[in-house]
């Protein structure tokens, strides 16, 4: 079969189980902005600056009316109504989330979990039956790979289809979850030069096997031909802990850190230029250690570095997130830690992250 047949023939399969997400809020009405389809960088609205200034007293107790401030995309991972999609197009818990499935039907979605680490969220919808993504192994990724892009452009290109291929894997990129500032640190993510537009987040990034491999997820403004997609591996651990536990259930440790490297070590003579150097963030009132965390409960302070973790030496490319991710709530874990000039090993146990 050739490419073009091949590239027909995975869209064919794929676009039934891609959706459109309609974000709906309860708002004053003066305060009401005309649909916007032109979404922010993640998929949420941007305000009409064309709208003169309104005086706000009183109008948060006025009259209010469900007016559409944003979307996204999704895909049905389940006939009985799972759809799967960024956690940043439904962060907002006072949204309410239309899904529209290909044959244009209008379902109330319900956000059954979101994943505390990575950028996945999970919504239910009443119906049974549905068409589904196949899920493939985002493991098996190459460079070079040709891929698809299916999603809701712009918010009103419903099944929107774009073509690249892999441009990279195991980037590290930042991504805003909606409009509280609040930001998200994503690792090992692929790149790729799909054009991947404003309100396709969430929707499949596709194999010529009509597999989902990957989630779209972000795009760089000001850049051509650069998007990001999470590996479709993360997903499939949230779908088994769901349909197991009924929630996703993710180890947590309790660390806030930076990982070294030699540029580091320079800057700050540091005594090695590896591990993870623990140290709370720009952010008020957060703590290095937090309170009654399995780190915590190790014995772990501030400015120790965590030099290994269960035998795994930890890296700016191999990083103490990355090996907690691999185990699972209740593993034991051991820790090699540098406190001043003394080594010392510690024990914990990991707990679920709530």
């Amino acid at each position: 079969m050739d490419m073009e047949r091949q590239t027909i023939e995975t869209v064919k399969k794929v676009s039934p189980a891609v959706v459109s997400i309609v974000i709906s809020k309860m708002m004053p009405t003066v305060k009401q902005l005309p649909f916007n389809p032109f979404f922010g960088p993640f998929g949420f609205g941007l305000p009409d600056q064309s709208l003169p200034n309104q005086p706000m007293d009183g109008i948060e107790n006025g009259p209010k009316e469900k007016i559409k401030v944003g979307g996204g995309s999704g895909f049905i991972v389940h006939p009985d109504g799972l759809v799967l999609t960024n956690k940043h197009v439904v962060f907002d818990p006072d949204a309410e989330y239309t899904i529209i499935t290909a044959d244009e039907k209008e379902h109330s979605g319900r956000v059954i979990s979101r994943d505390p680490i990575n950028d996945v969220a999970v919504l239910k919808i009443q119906a049974k039956g549905l068409p589904t993504a196949r899920l493939g192994n985002s493991n098996r990724i190459e460079l070079g790979q040709t891929v698809v892009a299916i999603g809701n452009a712009l918010g009103m290109f419903t099944n929107t289809v774009s073509k690249g291929i892999i441009s990279g894997l195991g980037r590290k990129i930042s991504a805003s979850l909606g409009q509280g500032g609040e930001i998200e640190n994503l690792r090992n993510v692929i790149q790729t030069d799909v054009a991947i537009n404003q309100g396709n987040s969430g929707g499949p990034l596709v194999n010529l096997e009509g597999e989902v491999i990957g989630i779209n997820t972000a795009i760089i403004y000001g850049a051509q031909n650069i998007g990001f997609a999470l590996p479709v591996n993360w997903a499939k651990a949230d779908l088994e802990d769901i349909i197991k536990h009924g929630r996703i259930i993710r180890p947590y440790i309790g660390l806030r850190y930076i990982m070294l490297n030699a540029e580091l070590q320079k800057k700050y003579t540091l005594p090695v230029d590896y591990g993870a150097l623990v140290i709370k963030d720009h952010v008020p009132g957060t703590e290095a250690v937090v309170a009654g965390s399995p780190a915590h409960k190790a014995g772990i302070k501030e400015n120790d570095i965590v030099l290994e973790m269960n035998g795994h030496k930890l890296t700016d490319k191999h990083e103490l997130a990355d090996v907690v991710q691999t185990l699972k709530v209740g593993d034991p874990c051991e820790m090699m830690v540098m406190r001043g000039k003394e080594t010392i090993q510690v024990k914990t146990v990991l707990e679920e992250r709530k």
